[in-house]
């Protein structure tokens, strides 16, 4: 009888859970302190895996502690993360005002304008100033 592969998980999620982790700790924490927060299902050399691929990524800071490291998440919450991410792809391209131009033509109209108000516009002024 053949043996069945354990499903995989989606790509980024053992990201996302130990950074919920990090953020949920206020302090930082070791591969050690970060599976035990996670419940210890993971091992702790997986764990030390993706915290270094997080700090490749910039998404967390990390520190000597003893003869390991401990780790601090660079972003705040997850929608710091998904900032960073897009953040990271502008910054792929040589030509941002192309790749900007196209990001906001394909915004929702209230994204548009939710956009627009953070920028500081004020709804009646595309109509004055052009789109």
């Amino acid at each position: 009888m053949q043996e069945v592969p354990a499903a995989r998980r989606p790509s980024g999620e053992l990201e996302a859970q130990v950074l919920a982790a990090l953020w949920a700790a206020h302090q930082p924490l070791t591969p050690q302190g970060v599976q035990l927060a996670l419940g210890g299902d993971l091992a702790r050399t997986t764990i030390a895996t993706i915290l270094a691929r997080l700090h490749d990524k910039g998404t967390v800071a990390r520190t000597r502690a003893g003869r390991a490291y401990a780790y601090t998440p660079t972003v705040r919450d997850p929608a710091g993360l998904a900032a960073r991410r897009m953040r990271t792809e502008l910054d792929r391209e040589s030509d941002r005002s192309t790749v900007l131009a196209r990001f906001v033509s394909d915004l929702s109209d209230d994204d548009e304008r939710l956009l627009r108000e953070l920028l500081g516009e004020h709804p009646d002024s595309r109509e004055v100033n052009g789109p």
